[in-house]
């Protein structure tokens, strides 16, 4: 028993613990809490049916099922709540105090996390920077929203653990602890159906930073305005010169008395300029760790994360490309900007109630082929055909994703690229962008079969 399990367990000692939400955080969260803590109950409550024997569940752990599920809150005294739930109250109208994994596992471990967040990017990054320390020798765990839950390695953390923990929205919500080193890459609209506002949902991301102690370092984009003054600030970014760290045509350049670095843009496997920024951010936060030479050895062996500008397949001399992760306007524009000869762009998904209006502006300035698919892609149709768009027989709509790459194949030209960059969530539609770029992978490969190559 380490550290964090003796914490847990006294944690957790006589106390009536319901686990809220059962998915992988929640059988994580079980697996501990049976394997070294003495709760007085324990509980489990999801929406979804929760089968006992199958998760070899003994009869004395509580399950409560269906509509009215979080209606037995108030009867625990400690919450564990999965990221992926909505509170129906807030929590300061229970009486039990709601908490999580990510929670109390920054509470132990906080100074060994480097945290990362942001609209779009973390993924990217959080996986670099884990690749670069792992490469150079350090010990180190890629953890969080990435799909490894925290408590998954609890148990195997050491003092020379470096942990790098993605962070969501949702995973940040309610967190009143923040990681030593924090990053905060950028702010877009998102999630605007949970949240409703901006403002909201940047009062989730900012829990990041907002608890850091005296000496904590944060990076954040010029963009974003911090405020809490106790740690040590560094701003980045790649339109402003004047932040302490701004990336240009492939250059870093710091403020301090640093030479500046330049991105071995020949050697590296990531596509677009966008990146350049997210590899600025993992080469400051390893400069803590390790020597520039071995940042860039690891660099140009670091391969992009699946659904990210990621190459499918060459079809009657067309490249298709997979970006199924964008669900942002800035997203879709740079994999426009990124993907070579792109001709082609498919758009739209789940309706969260974006302003799309930049990019709309931006295709309006774009000779591509745009294809408009689900009802965030009806909405994009309708804006431009109710507005002075150049050339608008260019735009497309069409109900769904297999309509969408059928007619991608018949208008892009051989030689140009169609690039799958909706700009939209894929929830209702598919179960997660995964799946979503999976079956645009699976389209593409029947397109091929098709052409009889």
């Amino acid at each position: 028993m380490n550290n964090f399990t003796e914490y847990l367990k006294k944690y957790t000692e006589n106390k009536s613990v319901c686990i809220l939400g059962f998915g992988r955080e929640g059988k994580s969260t079980y697996r501990l809490l049976d394997k070294y803590c003495s709760p007085k109950s324990v509980a489990i409550s999801d929406l979804n049916p929760v089968d006992r024997a199958t998760n070899s569940l003994p009869e004395n752990v509580g399950i409560i099922t269906g509509e009215n599920y979080q209606d037995c809150l108030d009867d625990f005294d400690i919450v564990f709540k999965s990221p992926g739930i909505v509170l129906k109250k807030s929590p300061s109208d229970l009486k039990c105090e709601i908490t999580s994994e990510t929670q109390v596992f920054f509470t132990v471990f906080r100074e060994q996390i480097i945290g990362i967040t942001g609209t779009k990017g973390k993924s990217t990054v959080s996986s670099l920077i884990y690749h670069i320390l792992k490469e150079s020798g350090k010990e180190t765990y890629l953890v969080g929203n990435i799909g490894v839950p925290v408590f998954d390695i609890a148990e195997d953390v050491k003092k020379e653990t470096v942990i790098v923990c993605e962070l969501s929205c949702h995973q940040l919500e309610y967190m009143t602890v923040s990681p030593t080193t924090a990053v905060f890459l950028n702010l877009y609209e998102e999630h605007l159906d949970h949240y409703g506002t901006m403002e909201n949902y940047y009062n989730a991301k900012r829990n990041i930073y907002l608890h850091q102690k005296e000496n904590d370092r944060l990076l954040i984009n010029s963009d974003i305005a911090p405020e809490n003054d106790n740690q040590y600030i560094y701003t980045i970014s790649a339109e402003n010169p004047s932040a302490d760290i701004y990336v240009h045509d492939s250059i870093v350049i710091k403020e301090e008395d640093y030479e500046a670095y330049k991105i071995p843009v020949d050697k590296i496997r990531l596509l677009g300029i966008h990146n350049h920024y997210n590899i600025a951010v993992a080469y400051f936060i390893t400069s803590f760790y390790v020597e520039q030479e071995d940042f860039e050895k690891a660099l140009c062996t670091f391969n992009p994360l699946a659904h990210r500008l990621e190459y499918v397949d060459t079809v009657d001399g067309v490249r298709y490309y997979d970006d199924s992760i964008s669900t942002a306007c800035a997203t879709a524009v740079e994999a426009l900007k990124s993907v070579p000869n792109a001709k082609t762009i498919l758009i739209g998904g789940m309706d969260r109630g974006i302003n799309y209006t930049t990019l709309v502006d931006f295709l309006n300035t774009c000779d591509v082929n745009i294809v408009c698919m689900e009802t965030s892609g009806k909405r994009i149709f309708d804006m431009i055909h109710n507005m002075d768009f150049n050339n608008s027989e260019r735009v497309h709509y069409v109900p769904h994703l297999e309509d969408a790459v059928k007619l991608a194949h018949e208008i892009t030209p051989t030689g140009k690229s169609c690039v799958l960059s909706p700009a939209a969530a894929s929830y209702g539609i598919f179960r997660n962008f995964e799946e979503r770029g999976n079956v645009f992978k699976k389209l593409v490969s029947e397109l091929k079969g098709n052409a009889g190559e």
